[in-house]
């Protein structure tokens, strides 16, 4: 039985649609991020801020240092970068501490870590080398585990999760060539056949997947009588028959990882490998990447503390003008950014990671702001090193050992992090996720009043619904707790940080007032405007890392664990980005977003073509796109099982 060869030509409404239908409608817990941006300032929601257990602690602190003795006594991370390539026997070390399994119940043979601590755990991983943070997080945070955790049955899980736990590395294969963040686009398909679906197509960027035992992937079960079809989720084996690893991937950054392309040609797999109904594909992934993303917040707090040490030592070491040039303000600003932003991204982190663990809040908007703002600020304080380290900063590191100075790998950190603002949703995709979120509670009593598909009877009851919700929203926004001097008294401890929960509470009302004005300027067309909802969404980031800076610095004083400095880091912090929030409240109106438009048009037009004129091009011939059409494998199989 072959599959259909066309691929899926879907509308621009109907990939809308597509997305819309997988994500999660309701919201049957609060969200402080949620109300962040429908400006009411729910301190009680993060404050005080949640612990971990006795008994999570002692789990997670017992296994942190077994791995930092394996990271410190068996990893070279040179050699990982200069080979492309995790050792074998590296590999085969973390499946005997359990590695493997830190997010996988002890039921199943895992060590049953919170988030909070596997989190621990991939950011001292990804600090030893990021490669393998990736392995790590790659196989559990999108792999065959959690997807298992949260939608598998009972015998999938007996079946599966022993394994992950201990011995078989997974992967996640949603991307195709010619499918990126559009998944209503996806080719690869599962058609059935009797008890099993056969599968056939092609994955790109299959991070695990030159390696992997274990497979999830995303394929299209076509529509038939009594059969909904729509994209579905399947555990697959790797050694199944007809499954090809056709190439393995070579980046920037990131060069130790094993990352390939999979073809799929009539690969039988058991219908009870089946994750959740079909058509449940994208749910099932989306849902998956709530807690998922928090990996990638991991190896930015990774990456921001090897910063900051090197900042230090090296600013103290080198002299210019007759002092240690940290004593520069020009380079003590940039110090200064690193150190602040790092407590602030940790802060970010531990704080969504324990909500997670909590399950008292959804946390799908604090996982996606987690995983934005750390990518970003995380690229910014790595190229903010490079820049402190100057000649040094762009010299390899086995450059700077072969010539007799410390083997720093600077510039190997900023490629290493630069992918970050791409995997697992871009940064555009991103504030196009978040924004949709953002603004639900307007959608579900005003979305029919734009929808030009709706009838007169519906506006005219999203008419009278939106009435009553924004009678009852919209005076609050006047006035509130920011405006009144002893608000959030509590947090004045020697620094006073509650003047930056002030300024929280009243910008979040502020950044309310902005959301409500534009959804009435531009109606339906509000979805077009990405660069205000981008905007509004990176507002929203920097007040949630505002908060969560002045909520850690408070816990650490109530700990008497560095009490004192975490205050003045996160009063440094807010300050910093106080600025950034004027700045973008700014870019909300006063912009070039219309200009930015007619230059495009322009640009694709080729009406500037003669701006290309004097250079030569020296990219190879080729299609930009390569060709994903199904059928039997052309290349050898690369397929590397490990252990």
């Amino acid at each position: 039985m072959s599959a259909p060869s066309s691929k899926p030509t879907v509308s621009e409404r109907e990939a809308r649609q597509v997305a819309e239908a997988a994500r999660e409608q309701e919201w049957r817990k609060p969200s402080f991020a949620k109300e962040l941006f429908l400006g009411r300032f729910r301190l009680d929601l993060i404050h005080p801020h949640p612990m971990p257990t006795d008994e999570a602690t002692q789990r997670g602190e017992e296994f942190l240092a077994k791995l930092r003795d394996f990271c410190e006594t068996k990893v070279d991370a040179a050699l990982i970068e200069r080979d492309a390539r995790i050792p074998d026997e590296v590999i085969s070390g973390l499946k005997e501490i359990g590695a493997l399994g830190m997010k996988i119940d002890t039921k199943y043979g895992g060590l049953g870590l919170t988030q909070v601590y596997y989190n621990k755990a991939l950011t001292l991983a990804g600090s030893a080398s990021p490669a393998i943070g990736v392995l790590l997080s790659a196989h559990q945070s999108i792999g065959v585990p959690q997807p298992l955790k949260l939608f598998g049955t009972q015998e999938q899980k007996e079946q599966f999760l022993p394994r992950c736990a201990r011995t078989d590395i997974s992967a996640f294969l949603l991307t195709e060539p010619d499918v990126g963040s559009d998944p209503a686009r996806l080719a690869t398909t599962a058609v059935p056949d009797g008890d099993d679906y056969v599968l056939d197509g092609v994955k790109l960027w299959t991070t695990n997947g030159v390696v992997a035992d274990l497979l999830v992937v995303m394929a299209r079960v076509p529509k038939a009588e009594g059969r909904k079809g729509g994209i579905t989720a399947f555990v697959v084996e790797t050694n199944s028959p007809g499954i090809t690893v056709e190439n393995r991937n070579a980046f920037m950054g990131l060069r130790g990882i094993e990352n390939g392309v999979t073809r799929f040609h009539q690969v039988r797999v058991p219908a009870a490998n089946r994750i959740g109904p079909e058509g449940a594909g994208l749910k099932i992934a989306l849902t998956t990447l709530n807690t998922g993303r928090l990996s990638l917040p991991a190896s930015c707090v990774a990456a921001g503390k090897w910063c900051l040490k090197i900042a230090r030592e090296w600013s103290a070491a080198r002299e210019q003008w007759g002092k240690p040039i940290a004593h520069h303000e020009a380079v003590g600003a940039k110090i200064s950014f690193i150190a602040a932003t790092t407590f602030a991204l940790e802060a970010v982190l531990d704080l969504s990671s324990q909500m997670a663990d909590e399950n008292r809040n959804d946390i799908r908007i604090e996982g996606a702001l987690a995983k934005l703002y750390a990518s970003e600020m995380g690229w910014l304080i790595a190229d903010e090193l490079v820049q402190i380290r100057g000649g040094r900063g762009f010299e390899t590191a086995a450059s700077l050992k072969a010539r007799g100075e410390r083997a720093v790998p600077a510039e190997q950190v900023l490629r290493d992090l630069r992918i970050n603002r791409i995997f697992e949703g871009s940064t555009e995709i991103m504030h196009l996720l978040i924004a949709r979120e953002a603004v639900d509670a307007h959608l579900s009593v005003a979305g029919d009043l734009i929808d030009p598909e709706k009838s007169l009877q519906d506006k005219a009851k999203a008419g009278a619904n939106a009435g009553v919700f924004y009678a009852k929203w919209l005076p609050k926004l006047v006035a509130g707790p920011g405006q009144l001097p002893v608000s959030y008294g509590e947090f004045k401890h020697g620094v006073d940080l509650s003047p930056h929960l002030r300024y929280v509470e009243r910008h979040a009302r502020k950044l309310a007032r902005a959301t409500f004005y534009a959804m009435s300027r531009w109606q339906g067309k509000m979805e077009t405007k990405q660069g205000f909802l981008g905007r509004v969404v990176d507002i929203g980031a920097e007040l949630f890392a505002m908060s969560a800076a002045c909520v850690r610095a408070e816990l650490l004083r109530s700990q008497g664990d560095h009490g004192r400095e975490a205050y003045q880091l996160a009063d440094a912090f807010c300050s910093q980005s106080r600025i950034r929030v004027e700045e973008l409240f700014g870019r909300l109106w006063n912009n070039t977003d219309d200009l930015d438009r007619k230059v495009v048009k322009g640009v694709m037009s080729s009406t500037y073509e003669w701006l290309e004129d004097g250079i030569v091009d020296p990219s190879g011939e080729g299609p930009w796109i390569a060709a994903s059409d199904p059928g039997p494998a052309q290349k050898d199989n690369l397929h590397r099982p490990i252990g």
